[in-house]
């Protein structure tokens, strides 16, 4: 993949006010795959159509140089529906996270307890596996300012002295 593409991926991403996790959920790939996009890595024939297909543009276009025009057709789903579908199941999959830490570090407690209470290790690792759940939350359930797309977008614009 260029570094046009790269560039066009993460130029349609910021006209779309998506984040990085947004567009990975939307089209089905990993963020990490999203990053490597937008780095310009190479990328698979079956990764170039996902993308394209989620910003309705023919998937060569991601692989030319030249890509200044990008058309987009109608779509079933409009992207406020599709971010609104994802936002559930990110929240979906929020719960089924909180609900396998509860299980499990309660589990672990109560193991430690019974088998050797002198030494709660397993607060420990409770605190810090519901300190990781706690940041998850924030990020499902709050908006934080500094890191959403849209301040990405605005940081984008400021450097370029232009809108996108």
């Amino acid at each position: 993949m260029s570094t046009g593409a790269a560039m066009l991926v993460q130029k349609l991403r910021l006209k779309k006010g998506w984040s990085q996790d947004q567009l990975a959920v939307l089209s089905g790939l990993s963020v990490r795959t999203i990053q490597r996009l937008e780095g310009g890595k190479p990328a698979s024939v079956e990764t170039l159509k996902a993308v394209a297909s989620v910003f309705e543009i023919d998937f060569n276009q991601l692989r030319e140089p030249a890509m200044e025009n990008s058309t987009a057709k109608s779509n079933d789903l409009r992207a406020d529906e599709a971010l609104a579908l994802a936002h559930v199941r990110r929240i979906k999959l929020f719960w089924v996270n909180l609900m396998v830490y509860v299980s499990v570090a309660g589990s672990l407690i109560v193991a430690n307890w019974l088998t050797f209470p002198q030494y709660m290790w397993s607060l420990w690792t409770a605190s810090i596996w519901g300190v990781m759940v706690l940041l998850n939350a924030i990020q499902v359930f709050f908006k934080v300012p500094f890191l959403d797309p849209v301040w990405e977008r605005r940081q984008v614009e400021r450097l370029l002295g232009r809108p996108l």
